[in-house]
């Protein structure tokens, strides 16, 4: 005698509520990376996750104008006006190259209304750089 099939029911992974509610985040970092083509504006909680994330290529520039400091300002205040939303009210901010975003989207930061507790410089620095090349014999 054959044994009976055991039914199975196609369970689909549906969440109960529609949307899961936003995170509370009162303190974050803001990481800004300032080359000299595209500025990136990352936020980040404190423990390290990031929560919003914005460059100049996202927010529509093109070509030459992404590394300009009009461009790095809209960056800044478009990646912080979600953060806004969540309850953010102070943070620290890390800035990381020698593009000309840098003023731009520092001076967003402070325009939006989150208090700032310290601006780092966190540029890399060469302690000694790479060997040079051999010199040349002619």
């Amino acid at each position: 005698m054959a044994k009976p099939r055991p039914k199975f029911r196609w369970r689909r992974n549906r969440r109960s509520s529609s949307r899961k509610s936003a995170r509370q985040i009162p303190k974050g970092v803001i990481h800004i990376q300032a080359g000299f083509r595209n500025t990136i504006v990352t936020v980040t909680d404190v423990g390290g996750q990031v929560v919003s994330c914005d460059s100049a290529g996202t927010c529509g520039f093109k070509g030459a104008k992404r590394g300009t400091p009009f461009a790095a300002q809209t960056v800044a205040g478009s990646a912080i006006r979600t953060l806004v939303k969540q309850g953010m009210q102070e943070a620290e901010v890390r800035i990381k190259g020698s593009g000309s975003g840098r003023d731009g989207a520092l001076r967003a930061i402070r325009r939006s209304g989150i208090l700032v507790s310290f601006v780092l410089d966190v540029t890399p620095m060469p302690h000694n750089g790479c060997r040079p090349p051999k010199k040349r014999r002619l």
